[in-house]
């Protein structure tokens, strides 16, 4: 129970508020370290896959330098149709590994190879040159047709941005038609003819940080062009890039606390891109070159394979490292710079840049945990060219502002891939190692502070309630006390000064003795609740006969229903009479007494004036005593709380029964002290209160039950 101290002044809104700041001096400290608790789990989780991205970071770069270096391990001689193979002295030729149809290479995606000359002149090991004949190559018409049209399109993606001139004249349709030979004379002498102005720095300017970087960004040649060509270079590039990485919706916090953890740790991320960052540096090579001395259409050149009739030249030859370019076009270009007697060649093959990244990147992130609960953004110089979305996103993003999440790692790959940028966000973070626990702390702390929260409140306007109607209770006994007595003292003083003839002194006397009668029974009530209240009832249970104890209740009962000018009707049934049953007497009849007093007090306004006192036998052999009226009765939403300490259904200040609120209690008291059971419920008209016992055997001191008596 709540301090007296504490209660004495509270109403029930001051109680709730006194309360709820106590919830929250507890639950808001609570859920600060719940909250720590549960962001130290979230930031351990996060770091934990943060090292799973570093960790896939390191293997696709390792994977597309070794793919790279492989590509680059290929001769200055392999971009041409036939290679000397072995000995140059053996004048031995054979087909180029990269003159193979269809194409394939060791990139992904690799639409073919090219090699762009010192003029500008643009070839590729997929067509033989000018001096040989596709048939005597053993390579049929339609399989000419095929090379030549791949060639095309090959040259046209270097013209469209601008690395070679566009052969506009040479259109697929006409070739494919033309006779291989008429084909082979036509594409070499329109492929080979040097182009007038042209400067091979157009690759070096391939990796400028340009923001628009491209076929026409040259304002004189854009105003030579139609506008439909311009708006389709435009469209193109829209869809050759998604967005800006700027424009990334991405959340850092967590990122930059993982790295300040990792520099404290002295693991910093610069040292692991250089922990599989390769080696690069030229190379020089010894080259061999065969150089036909025959005729075209010679019979000793028929299989291109063996020993034929061939200038072997051979030099040496100075070659780059390949480099690496996202094209406007979309198409990503591999290429290297080959000096040979002081003049500059270009070699390189052109990639499909969605197949190169999906079986280089995305198969390798979709085979992973961070494909569950991140998404992937590949990123080249600052443009987000494609995204990867994890298993729990099915919806494709193509609009860099809706790409948002937490930042789980972001990384530029090694050269010469050090334009593309790895960028994972986290869309689901799984929750790490403890995170059920904590969820099942932080559910048991809620219902705690929540159950508490509501007990107290509960508590305290049971006391709060308590307190008033203990208020009340002193009020009522005072008012109880003071009436009869002033009318004792009263008609005392009357009689005492013989103002009385004989006539009243004799309704003076029964005035007296009534009121006497009545603080009788308010004090043995007052007196009987000081001691349930203090938990110590004494009873003396012993057996009683049913039809003595009616005898004995209705000679202490009638006086006072008659006086209260009420007909009584006593009543025995089903020779309930003949039954014994274990109670104290006196305690029987403090019940019967309280019970008709309610009654009097609650029906004096009632038409029919009657109270009925019965008692039968129910069919379990339980006695059951009833008292009932013929009053109001008693409202629905009451009959269960009538039983409370000191409830009254009217305030002190309007009621208009006299009471204390205390009788219906120690008639419910009494009765559960003696194993009994009370009930009220509406006669219509009137109410009528049930009291039974269990009756025993007079003889054998057992209740019908079997059960030992008290």
């Amino acid at each position: 129970m709540l301090p007296k101290s504490l209660i004495d002044g509270l109403d029930k809104r001051r109680l709730r508020n006194l309360l709820l700041l106590f919830f929250l001096a507890l639950a808001v400290p609570t859920a600060v370290l719940v909250w720590q608790a549960y962001s130290q789990l979230k930031w351990e989780a996060f770091h934990q896959h943060r090292g799973v991205a570093e960790e896939l970071t390191g293997r696709i770069d390792t994977r597309l330098n070794d793919m790279i270096n492989a590509a680059d391990t290929g001769s200055f001689a392999d971009y041409t149709f036939l290679v000397v193979s072995g000995d140059p002295s053996a004048n031995f030729v054979q087909r180029s590994p990269l003159s193979t149809y269809p194409v394939s290479g060791d990139l992904p995606g690799t639409l073919g190879y090219f090699q762009v000359d010192t003029d500008g002149v643009f070839s590729t090991p997929l067509l033989p040159s000018e001096a040989t004949q596709a048939a005597n190559l053993g390579i049929g018409a339609n399989e000419y047709a095929d090379r030549a049209q791949l060639a095309e399109e090959i040259q046209q993606v270097l013209a469209d941005n601008r690395l070679v001139q566009s052969r506009q004249d040479l259109g697929v349709r006409r070739r494919v038609a033309t006779p291989p030979a008429e084909s082979v004379a036509m594409f070499s002498a329109k492929a080979t003819a040097p182009i007038e102005g042209y400067s091979q720095g157009v690759f070096d300017q391939l990796n400028e940080a340009k923001e628009d970087r491209g076929l026409y960004e040259d304002d004189a040649e854009v105003t030579r062009l139609d506008g439909n060509a311009v708006e389709a270079y435009q469209a193109q590039q829209r869809l050759n890039r998604i967005g800006k990485v700027s424009d990334l919706k991405l959340d850092a916090d967590l990122q930059k606390k993982s790295e300040q953890a990792e520099r404290e740790s002295s693991l910093d991320e610069a040292s692991s891109n250089s922990a599989f960052a390769p080696g690069r540096s030229k190379r020089r090579e010894q080259i061999a070159i065969p150089e036909s001395a025959v005729p075209l259409g010679s019979e000793e050149i028929a299989n291109a394979v063996g020993t034929t009739d061939l200038r072997i030249s051979t030099f040496e030859s100075e070659i780059d490292p390949f480099e690496f370019s996202l094209l406007n076009s979309g198409h990503i270009v591999v290429f290297r710079n080959v000096w040979r007697d002081g003049e500059r060649y270009v070699q390189g093959l052109l990639v499909d840049q969605r197949t190169f990244i999906e079986d280089v990147i995305g198969s390798r992130f979709t085979n992973t945990a961070l494909a569950d609960m991140s998404n992937l953004i590949v990123a080249y110089q600052g443009d987000v060219i494609h995204t990867f979305s994890g298993r729990a996103r099915s919806r494709y993003r193509n609009v860099a502002e809706d790409l948002d999440g937490a930042l789980l790692y972001r990384n530029r790959l090694t050269a010469p891939l050090d334009r593309l940028e790895l960028i994972f966000s986290i869309q689901r973070l799984p929750p790490g190692p403890g995170a059920s626990v904590l969820a099942w702390v932080t559910l048991v702390l809620a219902v705690v502070f929540a159950g508490g929260f509501l007990s107290l409140y509960r508590m305290g306007l049971s006391q709060i309630d308590l307190a008033r109607q203990q208020q009340d209770f002193v009020s009522a006994v005072s008012h109880e006390l003071k009436s009869p007595l002033t009318s004792i003292r009263m008609y005392g003083e009357m009689l005492k000064e013989g103002w009385a003839d004989e006539d009243k002194r004799q309704s003076y006397y029964e005035f007296i003795h009534d009121e006497s009668e009545r603080l009788s029974r308010l004090i043995s009530n007052v007196l009987r609740l000081a001691s349930i209240t203090r938990n110590e009832p004494q009873f003396d249970l012993k057996p009683t006969n049913v039809g003595e104890l009616m005898n004995s209740t209705e000679s202490r009962i009638s006086n006072q229903i008659v006086r209260a000018g009420f007909e009584l009707r006593f009543k025995t049934l089903n020779d309930a009479e003949k039954a014994t049953i274990s109670i104290d007497e006196d305690c029987f009849s403090q019940i019967i007494i309280n019970l008709v007093d309610n009654a009097i007090k609650f029906s004096k306004n009632a038409e029919n004036k009657v109270i009925e006192v019965s008692c039968k036998r129910l069919a379990d052999g339980r006695i059951l005593f009833s008292v009932r009226d013929y009053g109001p009765g008693v409202p629905k939403d009451q009959m269960k709380r009538i039983f409370q300490l000191f409830y009254r259904s009217e305030s002190e200040l309007t009621r208009e029964t006299v009471g204390t609120g205390i009788g219906l209690a120690i008639v419910h008291q009494l009765t559960l002290a003696m194993n009994g059971t009370v009930d009220l419920v509406n006669a219509e008209p009137g109410a009528e209160f049930r009291v039974s016992f269990s009756s025993t055997d007079p003889t054998k001191g057992v209740d019908t039950f079997g059960r030992n008596s008290r």
